[in-house]
């Protein structure tokens, strides 16, 4: 793979503040390969800095020549660990300041790097996509202003409404989603999973989250259900109608294990009603696959639900911020996604195409072929 490469132009990674644990990993993969200055095996990661004054105000600086190089910026724009002083009192960052952040490190290359893609997990407002009254449409007003500033290439991950592309129709776009790995760490953790129509069923928690449950089902080659929220439209509690009931859609669910889908768990009240309501109709057990995992509102109502039985795992990747309390909850599995970033910041970098990493369905027919000869 290194023999033949003929990169684009010299890889340089930046891990904006929040990232380091990840682009640590990334980092070690391309080193692994000998992928960076002329294929020398030495780090790619850019030294910068976002220094603060004591008002809260901020500069972005970049400790190296990036002049040439074909540059990788890895931001999590919900790092609720990330904290700086302002007028002595420690501050949490939020999305807001991890964004204004992201900014200040592009705008100090100062032009001087040949390309400059953007790999952003989860999207900045990514739930902000379209608009159904007179509000703002941050998302789409995000990427237009990163493309604006330089960035040719935006990389996320299981985005809420990939047609927030939309926004930037002239630029790159890449929307992957986390199949393959999620399905690996489950049947790592759980090898005795029988994997048909007769044993599981994957079900998606509400019908926006159904070309995603799709997805997993005809790869999988399983049957799907679906949640309908019945929502309360007169009224907006924490800036959202609420949920009245989940109604379900699909075949008998007795005794079959589920796959619980969706891509952000935020306070996760709305997923463990589901499950919930899947147990009262006879479900086995439930494994909830969300691409990320924020847990806004703690972590003891999935306590509760995994003691009660209502849930046996949550999968999530690692690549938002993941407390030290959420990794060593029983229930819960981290699905480790820095091999795959490595590969697409590798494949990018000599401007191939993304083809077989964006549908891994050839992979996933074979790690279940696996599993099942196993089984037998």
């Amino acid at each position: 793979m290194v023999s033949e490469r003929k990169p684009y132009a010299p890889l340089g990674l930046i891990s904006m503040h929040g990232c380091e644990g990840l682009a640590a990993q990334i980092n070690k993969y391309l080193m692994q390969w000998d992928i960076g200055d002329g294929g020398d095996g030495h780090s790619v990661l850019v030294e910068h800095d976002c220094p603060r004054f004591a008002t809260g105000e901020a500069k972005g600086l970049i400790h190296q020549t990036v002049r040439g190089y074909d540059l990788y910026i890895l931001a999590d724009m919900f790092n609720h660990g990330v904290t700086y002083k302002m007028f002595g009192m420690d501050v949490p960052m939020g999305p807001d300041n991890h964004y204004q952040d992201l900014k200040r490190v592009i705008a100090a290359t100062n032009g001087k790097a040949k390309r400059i893609n953007l790999i952003m997990p989860l999207l900045y407002e990514g739930r902000q996509d379209r608009r159904s009254a007179r509000e703002s449409l941050d998302c789409a007003l995000m990427l237009q202003e990163l493309v604006h500033m330089g960035v040719t290439n935006i990389i996320t991950i299981d985005a809420h409404d990939a047609r927030v592309q939309n926004a930037i129709p002239l630029s790159g776009f890449e929307n992957i989603r986390p199949s393959y790995q999620m399905i690996k760490t489950l049947l790592r953790t759980n090898p005795d999973l029988v994997i048909d129509n007769d044993h599981m069923m994957v079900v998606s928690p509400d019908e926006g989250g159904m070309p995603r449950s799709i997805y997993y089902a005809s790869v999988m080659g399983l049957d799907l259900g679906m949640c309908y929220k019945r929502r309360d439209y007169t009224h907006i509690v924490d800036g959202r109608n609420p949920i009245l009931s989940h109604e379900f859609l699909g075949g008998d669910l007795d005794g079959r294990d589920v796959i619980l889908v969706d891509d952000i768990i935020a306070s996760g009240e709305s997923i463990l009603n589901v499950a919930e309501n899947l147990k009262e109709r006879g479900a086995g057990r439930i494994f909830i696959f969300v691409t990320f995992g924020q847990f806004t509102g703690g972590l003891e109502a999935y306590d509760r639900a995994h003691q009660a039985g209502l849930i046996h795992s949550v999968f999530t990747t690692n690549l938002i911020y993941q407390t030290s309390e959420l990794l060593n909850r029983p229930w819960y599995h981290s699905v480790d996604m820095s091999k795959f970033l490595a590969y697409i910041v590798s494949t990018l970098n000599i401007d191939n195409s993304l083809s077989d990493l964006l549908d891994p369905s050839a992979r996933i027919h074979t790690l279940l072929a696996d599993h099942r000869r196993k089984m037998q």
